[in-house]
């Protein structure tokens, strides 16, 4: 993973946090933890006359909880093939697989983000095609959003379980200020562009934007390629196509953008926000801003840190709409489609066999969707909505139905790409969106690493 999604999990990280104090039920997908590396009290591996497997995962509250309560539940429940969890910090373990799978010594079960990370683990024949797992094993598959093994799948192949959580980036907007210019929400790119001159003559930001952050920007450019295209522009870039980065729709997309940004679309001095310090969110529910484009996970940091603005039914929500004439399908969506889980493909056939019955028995229990609903989390399970209760239901429900309606739930841009790709990605945006490079400019500089 590069460093630039550090800083993403960093800003989720930090509103679980927050929230623990005051406001535990809206957690953010923190992938990132606050302990560890440390064993869990999980029961080892080989207990009972059996063997079992090693499970390498990441701290973090409330995510490290449950993922311990699905170990210790399917241990309970196997006692000859039992589990062993590890936790790891986010940058420790990033560095830990690496070193232990260059030694040939990774757990059994490796807990990991999908995309180029695991296509890399792919390309070095480290982890199992675990394509006929899904077929022996057809109805686990199909409780599943259709839309996560997009980046469990390698050339075709699947090589990992989907699990855990699912977060969609939405645009949020400032209900009270719409109504002081007497505005509606968006329901197109045309609209967008509309409502520009407008909150700029009343002296309100269209949108806010953490620029300095550079993967807030990637978020626009995630959608517009989106619907402008289909997924099938970015799928060329992942798959390595010579000049992907060139395809007309990538260039169109690249040009509206800066569009936007011409028309001071986005809040002054965007450049030099950042993200990490929720300055961005603040914006918005102060109504210095009108607009926002953002992860689901800002949506706690705003009800603990903005008063009333969204007890008060402040803040609206919705999927990014789409762009006339467009191809993209309006109800896709982008973000964090879920986590994964992969097999190591030297561990032992009992150790397999093992791990292969903890993936398939021990994620998607009912114990374990009312944990995941219990942190404001959508689960990546069909009919987890039933689940969905309190003050915060519309919010869950309205992400459930992105996850659970989005045909395509594209991973982001930064976690799909190698490491090597993705930062040079990021540098480009941040020249793209401070008007110093063309789209034929990026194009051109994307394109030369494509492949690395």
């Amino acid at each position: 993973m590069d460093p630039q999604t550090q800083h993403r999990q960093t800003a989720t990280r930090r509103a679980v946090l927050g929230l623990a104090a005051g406001l535990p039920l809206i957690g953010g997908l923190a992938a990132c933890g606050s302990s560890g590396p440390g064993a869990s009290s999980s029961s080892g591996g080989g207990g009972g006359s059996g063997t079992g497997a090693s499970f390498w995962s990441l701290s973090g509250q409330p995510q490290e909880d449950i993922r311990k309560q699905s170990v210790e539940q399917y241990n309970a429940a196997n006692p000859n093939e039992k589990v062993t969890l590890t936790l790891f910090q986010n940058d420790a373990y990033k560095q830990k697989v690496k070193t232990a799978l260059g030694a040939g010594q990774a757990p059994t079960i490796l807990w990991g983000w999908g995309g180029g990370g695991l296509k890399s683990w792919v390309d070095a024949g480290q982890v199992d095609d675990l394509t006929d797992f899904f077929s022996q094993n057809a109805a686990l598959k199909d409780r599943i959003f259709p839309s996560s093994f997009g980046a469990a799948t390698v050339d075709g192949k699947v090589y990992a379980l989907p699990c855990e959580t699912v977060t969609p980036i939405v645009l949020y907007w400032n209900k009270k200020v719409f109504d002081k210019v007497g505005a509606q929400p968006p329901q197109s790119w045309g609209d967008i562009l509309d409502l520009v001159p407008k909150f700029n003559a009343a002296g309100i930001a269209p949108f806010s934007l953490g620029g300095q952050s550079r993967w807030t920007n990637m978020m626009w450019l995630e959608f517009l390629f989106d619907r402008i295209g289909g997924p099938e522009v970015f799928q060329a870039v992942f798959d390595g196509e010579k000049d992907a980065w060139s395809n007309p729709a990538a260039i169109q997309a690249l040009t509206e953008m800066q569009k936007l940004i011409k028309a001071n679309g986005f809040v002054k001095g965007f450049a030099s926000i950042t993200a990490d310090s929720n300055a961005d969110q603040a914006l918005l529910y102060t109504g210095k801003a009108a607009m926002m484009v953002h992860g689901a996970w800002t949506y706690g940091g705003m009800k603990n840190d903005g008063g009333d603005f969204v007890s008060s039914g402040g803040l609206g929500y919705m999927n990014f709409p789409g762009v006339d004439g467009g191809k993209g399908d309006p109800s896709d969506s982008v973000g964090n489609p879920a986590q994964y889980l992969s097999i190591s493909s030297k561990a032992s056939a009992d150790e397999k066999k093992a791990a292969m019955d903890f993936l398939a028995k021990s994620q998607f229990t009912d114990e374990m969707l009312k944990a995941w609903i219990g942190s404001g989390n959508i689960p990546v399970v069909q009919g987890s909505d039933s689940l969905i209760g309190g003050d915060d239901a519309d919010w869950l429900k309205f992400q459930y139905d992105i996850a659970s309606n989005a045909k395509t739930f594209a991973q982001s841009w930064d976690q799909a790409l190698p490491p090597t790709q993705a930062e040079v990605l990021l540098d480009n945006i941040a020249k793209l969106f401070q008007l110093s490079i063309s789209p034929e400019q990026f194009a051109s500089n994307l394109n030369a690493v494509i492949g690395t």
